[in-house]
């Protein structure tokens, strides 16, 4: 399946606010949730969104979904007060734009409204998520290279 298919696929879910799309296209399925990942079976392989892609194909590990599927969206830790900015996408978590240089930002860093925080990738393309809210970084919530659900809590600003 195109990956631009699967992406307006993706938008589709999204926008609808449907929880759950399913496609079959010949020997193809999509199964996409919301909030949960999206995965394309021909036979048993599947892929998860910010898995790889190999010419107009689809082609991941099998165990991509089940690393994607057991990430719960994530919470801020008791006791931490602020706002907090949360992943408009399903991706992979990136803190500075590439892997040699420094952090968009740090705990403790001052940031204002628009300021990019991080880049999410998304079906190879990087996504920068910008603040929505001027503040003081209390907390980063993800691990650098980890992937992250829609509306889990990645940054807690104060």
């Amino acid at each position: 399946m195109d990956l631009r298919k699967l992406k307006k696929l993706i938008d589709l879910v999204q926008e609808s606010g449907i929880a759950e799309l399913e496609i079959t296209e010949g020997e193809e399925r999509v199964r996409i949730a919301r909030g949960g990942g999206v995965s394309v079976t021909p036979g048993t392989a599947a892929a998860h969104p910010a898995a790889s892609a190999a010419g107009a194909g689809v082609a991941a590990s099998a165990a991509a979904p089940a690393a994607g599927a057991a990430i719960a969206p994530g919470e801020p830790a008791p006791g931490e007060e602020g706002h907090t900015v949360k992943s408009p996408m399903v991706g992979t978590f990136y803190r500075a734009p590439s892997p040699e240089a420094k952090p968009f930002v740090t705990v403790g860093e001052q940031v204002k409204e628009g300021q990019t925080l991080c880049v999410i990738e998304a079906m190879k393309l990087m996504n920068e998520i910008e603040s929505d809210a001027s503040g003081l970084v209390k907390a980063i919530l993800v691990e650098n290279g980890q992937p992250v659900e829609y509306g889990q809590a990645l940054f807690i600003i104060g």
